[in-house]
């Protein structure tokens, strides 16, 4: 069943890659679609059975791969709690991505090559996660890249978008340098890179050293530390993050699939799969959990000044991240991994309902060019408002009743505090930025669903309704082969001469499925991820469970249970004093506080300042060697020298094929005499 769960998306995808336009877009479309369907439908047995204690551990051999002395790469399907829990999380929002693209990409004329690129995406993740070595995860993690720059530029005629995908790509292989020399060093190391014996061996590596850039170090640091800046670049964590924002360039339902559940927790679930490594090394928990913590904060501050509507959620994603990394660095990798299973269902469903507002206002990216929208589109409404609910952690600490995120993320920081010395940072930042998180998530709200509508105020909608064929593309808008845009919608009433209409049911049913996980995946499943009798029957080994710690996060005092909840209240209510009582409260934070605003709208400057250090720079060193090496020294004396030289002597050599015998009847006497002149002189 596994190697059906996992290559159906790859067999689909050849078909609709290939296949293409002469396939044609609804065979493409069903075939993809169909292929993500039945893989879901055979994970959910799957994880159930672990969920219910029936599950076992397996391996499935496929075939030897690469066999040459003591290096043994084995592909083989590995199966255990860790993998039933990705399983069920890719395959499913996978799933429904597919299935809410045959609405909003629906007047995209290249449909088949975006589904096929959409199910090698997914076949990748699978591969990740299945995985039984480290080359295999990391034929999955490089996958998934390949697939994430196919699909942020898909629209390869927007420059923008182009670049995005780049930037993607480029960030992304400074963390897989990491990755590949923790990888390497593994092997060196532990003569193997099956991931069991790894880990099997781990713990009697402990103290050991090994020789590093000339120096002396913790064997175990070293090798967690370069396989943590590899989930750096993954998962987008503070300093390789810069890549997560610009991929909005891509379609809406690539932003759900790749920031939800899929390859932005590639580097959780690889800490995760590793923990008995990171257990070994102090220094390199120490680190995970600052990186964490930082990423948790950066993101929530920045995520509170965004306008576009999928940035501010893409800063949540980053941030959401933070908290499942410093959860993993103090040891509580059940709730990172229950965080990371909750937030796939409510982060995909925001991402989703984000695009069926953009798909009602004419793929207007703006929150503030919307308000009012909650009677124009009342399903995508409800359900973004229990996405909403869900990641702000609403619920009720004593009584232990609330929505997804109230589990998960409560679980996290009440663990992170029992832990103790750095995990009480770690719990205060989380506080923090769970404020930060109530504030932009309502504010997000407010802005699309409330207030006066100011869709008249948008120039793209007014353009679109009065230029037909205009070719002023908008960021996340399906083109045409000239990049032009495809959606065009006549004229109704309403304000601004535009009528917002509510999206059609092929996308709005994945909508209603995500919430019902948006709203009871944490209150069914929190005892199998966090519970400390419960937590260590269904993960059986699969990661290093620490039930003493889940047993003290249960019992750290009220005030620490009830600090997120606290937070979230007071988010939410400086969001409606803000956004719909005293609408001039912004407009007077940015006068009273403008640097500050400045600050976090330029993302903390890390953009300004990586092109100062490494792209300026990088151009160059670039423009250097094309002036220098290129034109000054290989054209010069290559096709500007030596062969123009040539083409000199041709053209004299040329004059005397003239096709007279007197002429080479003359060039032959002129030969002889030379010859005998030479002789003579000898």
């Amino acid at each position: 069943m596994i190697q059906l769960i996992v290559l159906l998306p790859l067999l689909a995808a050849i078909i609709a890659g290939f296949g293409n336009k002469a396939l044609g877009k609804l065979p493409a479309k069903i075939v993809t679609t169909g292929a993500l369907f039945a893989s879901c439908a055979m994970s959910w047995p799957i994880f159930l059975s672990f969920v219910m204690g029936d599950g076992h551990a397996t391996v499935e051999p496929v075939f030897t791969w690469i066999q040459s002395g003591s290096f043994d790469a084995q592909w083989a399907l590995r199966v255990d709690a860790m993998t039933a829990v990705m399983l069920v999380v890719i395959t499913s929002v996978s799933a429904l991505v597919h299935l809410y693209s045959w609405g909003y990409m629906d007047e995209e004329p290249d449909q088949p090559r975006f589904f096929a690129y959409l199910s090698l995406f997914t076949f990748a993740m699978l591969m990740l996660v299945t995985a039984n070595n480290l080359l295999q995860m990391f034929f999955g993690w490089e996958g998934v890249g390949l697939a994430s720059y196919l699909l942020i530029g898909f629209w390869f005629r927007k420059p923008s978008a182009n670049a995005a995908a780049i930037k993607a790509f480029v960030v992304n292989r400074v963390g897989d340098l990491g990755f590949m020399m923790g990888i390497f060093g593994t092997y060196l190391v532990f003569d193997t890179i099956s991931i069991p014996d790894i880990l099997a061996a781990a713990p009697a590596m402990a103290g050991s050293t090994i020789g590093f850039l000339g120096h002396r170090f913790d064997t175990m640091t070293v090798l967690c530390l370069l396989l943590f800046i590899g989930a750096m670049g993954k998962s987008a964590q503070l300093g390789l993050h810069t890549w997560l924002p610009d991929a909005m360039e891509g379609p809406t339902p690539v932003s759900a699939l790749i920031h939800a559940a899929t390859m932005v927790t590639a580097g959780v679930f690889m800490v995760c799969r590793l923990s008995p490594m990171f257990e070994t090394s102090p220094t390199a928990l120490g680190f995970v959990t600052f990186i964490g913590a930082a990423t948790c904060l950066f993101a929530a501050t920045v995520g509170t000044v965004q306008t576009d509507i999928k940035r501010v959620i893409a800063y949540s994603t980053c941030s959401q991240l933070g908290y499942m990394f410093f959860a993993a660095g103090v040891g509580a990798y059940g709730a990172a991994m229950f965080h990371l299973f909750t937030h796939a269902f409510f982060k995909a469903l925001l991402f989703l309902c984000a695009g069926s507002v953009i798909h009602a206002m004419h793929h207007e990216q703006d929150m503030r060019y919307y308000g009012g929208l909650r009677k124009e589109i009342p399903i995508t409404f409800w359900t973004m408002t229990l996405g909403t609910l869900a990641i702000t952690g609403v619920g009720v600490p004593l009584l232990g009743v609330g929505f997804a995120g109230f589990y998960s993320k409560d679980g996290i920081l009440e663990a992170a505090y029992a832990a103790g010395g750095s995990g009480i940072g770690a719990y205060l930042v989380g506080v923090f930025a769970a404020l930060l998180t109530s504030f932009y998530s309502w504010r997000l709200v407010f802005l699309t669903f409330f207030g006066k509508p100011r869709w008249a105020a948008s120039e793209h909608i007014q353009h679109a309704l009065h230029d037909a064929h205009g070719d002023h593309a908008h960021d996340d808008h399906a083109h045409d082969a000239h990049g032009h845009d495809d959606h065009h919608h006549a004229p109704a009433t309403g304000t601004g001469g535009y009528h917002p209409h509510e999206s059609p049911w092929v996308m709005l049913v994945p909508l209603i499925v995500l919430s019902v996980g948006a709203v009871f995946a944490g209150f069914a499943f929190h005892d199998q991820f966090i519970g400390p009798e419960g937590g260590i029957a269904f993960w059986n080994g699969a990661l290093a469970f620490d039930s003493h710690l889940m047993h003290a996060a249960h019992e750290v005092p009220t005030w620490v249970k009830f600090g997120p909840f606290t937070v979230m209240a007071l988010g939410l209510a400086i969001a409606w004093l803000a956004y719909i009582k005293n609408t001039d409260w912004p407009q007077r934070f940015v006068a009273t506080f403008g640097a500050l605003y400045q600050f976090l709208l330029n993302k903390w400057y890390f953009d300004e300042l990586y092109n100062v250090l490494f792209v300026k720079p990088a151009f160059a060193i670039g423009r250097f060697f094309w002036k220098f090496g290129d034109i000054g020294f290989i054209d010069r004396f290559g096709p500007n020298g030596l062969a123009a030289l040539v083409v000199q002597g041709n053209k004299v050599t040329r004059r005397i094929q003239s096709g007279y015998l007197y002429t080479y009847a003359l060039v032959m006497l002129i030969g002889l005499a030379a010859a005998a002149t030479w002789a003579m002189t000898r």
